[in-house]
């Protein structure tokens, strides 16, 4: 992308704010020269880090935002704090200042005030909270991890084109293998919106790429790259994935620490834990993206350190710079008919409703102890 762009970033979000925000857009504009960020947060607070931080500094214009949205303040509550650093920046997404913005604040606020300042594409009937994580056969994408309770059909579809484009833009995947989360691999399992989203995406343009069912065991074995399932569902298969990871870090630590031979052992098998701790470690994934949005939205995980905010600044750059938004249009145009077709031969869909509680964690935690927390 030849063109300038700018994303907003909020100052404040996040349980070390704003020294960590800071020093994670340091390595940010080493890694990307050519972006600017509108770096909103409380003057007195942050001007003093940016001296400190030059390459920062000279990438950054600040606007000064007095208040912050509290991680215990609910979304309702959040709407109506206009002068909080977290909806000063996503004004400036709305009002065409920035083309996205990054936060580590509270996750409910962010998605309440996206949806209502930022609003959603042309043709996008709800937008869908994504994120990375680990599997056998490398990286996969899932969605959606939390913003909506109960989806219909129409939902479902929209959902695997976003992954599609997502994993295209983020991952560098050509021809991204899509799979919809069900309670069994054959066709005839699963309720009614789910057989019918995958028969029409069996019809559409993507539909060489679409795998099927899925199976919550196929998560981690990373048999399609992209995931995709409603919100409540996605958001359970998800923190259970993330206990399952820390209780094996536990049992591990439990079991290096039983002996001196054990200890010994460690000693010998830590070159290939370290590889492992680094493969999963939750900055590599950091940065949840609310997909259908008429701007990037990137969530960064509340507790996480420098490296992991500048990843996910580095997530909210791709989708920029690649033109996110402009390929979601595409992918819809070609699914909008068949959408159309299926609502007027089936029954009436559910009307889908808000995850309430916020999404809570990310796609992997180490085995180490957990580093971070949403």
């Amino acid at each position: 992308m030849t063109e300038p762009y700018t994303l907003a970033v909020d100052a404040m979000g996040g349980d070390h704010a704003p020294e960590m925000v800071i020093a994670g857009l340091e390595i940010a504009a080493e890694r990307h020269p050519g972006a600017r960020f509108l770096l909103v947060g409380d003057e007195a607070r942050v001007a003093p880090l940016l001296t400190m931080h030059r390459r920062a500094a000279a990438a950054c214009t600040l606007r000064h935002a007095p208040d912050v949205i509290s991680n215990e303040a609910r979304p309702t509550a959040a709407l109506r704090v206009r002068q909080a650093s977290m909806r000063v920046a996503i004004d400036a997404v709305a009002a065409g200042e920035a083309s996205g913005v990054v936060s580590a604040g509270n996750t409910g606020a962010l998605l309440a005030l996206a949806k209502i300042v930022i609003k959603t594409l042309p043709g996008i009937d709800r937008p869908a909270m994504a994120a990375i994580g680990p599997s056998a056969r490398g990286d996969v994408v899932m969605l959606d991890l939390g913003a909506n309770v109960a989806c219909d059909t129409r939902n479902l579809v929209e959902f695997a084109v976003m992954g599609d484009v997502f994993a295209r833009t983020v991952l560098g995947l050509t021809a991204p293998s899509i799979g919809l989360l069900n309670v069994g691999s054959e066709e005839l399992k699963g309720d009614d919106r789910v057989r019918d989203a995958a028969e029409i995406l069996r019809q559409s343009p993507i539909g060489k790429q679409f795998y099927g069912f899925v199976e919550g065991h196929d998560i981690a074995a990373g048999t399609t790259d992209v995931v995709v399932t409603d919100g409540f569902t996605g958001n359970v298969a998800l923190k259970t994935g993330e206990g399952a990871l820390k209780l094996i870090g536990e049992l591990l630590r439990q079991v290096f620490q039983s002996s001196l031979a054990a200890k010994l052992g460690y000693l010998l098998a830590r070159p290939g834990l370290d590889r492992l701790r680094e493969w999963l470690d939750p900055r590599r994934y950091n940065g949840a993206v609310m997909l259908g949005l008429n701007g990037v939205v990137v969530k960064s995980h509340g507790g996480t350190d420098a490296q992991g905010f500048a990843h996910a600044i580095d997530v909210a750059v791709d989708m920029v710079v690649h033109h996110f938004n402009d390929h979601i249009r595409t992918g819809l145009a070609g699914v909008v008919a068949l959408i159309a077709t299926a609502g007027r031969n089936g029954a009436a869909e559910p009307e889908p409703a808000p995850l309430a509680a916020p999404l809570a964690a990310p796609l992997a935690a180490p085995l180490a102890s957990a580093q971070h927390s949403d």
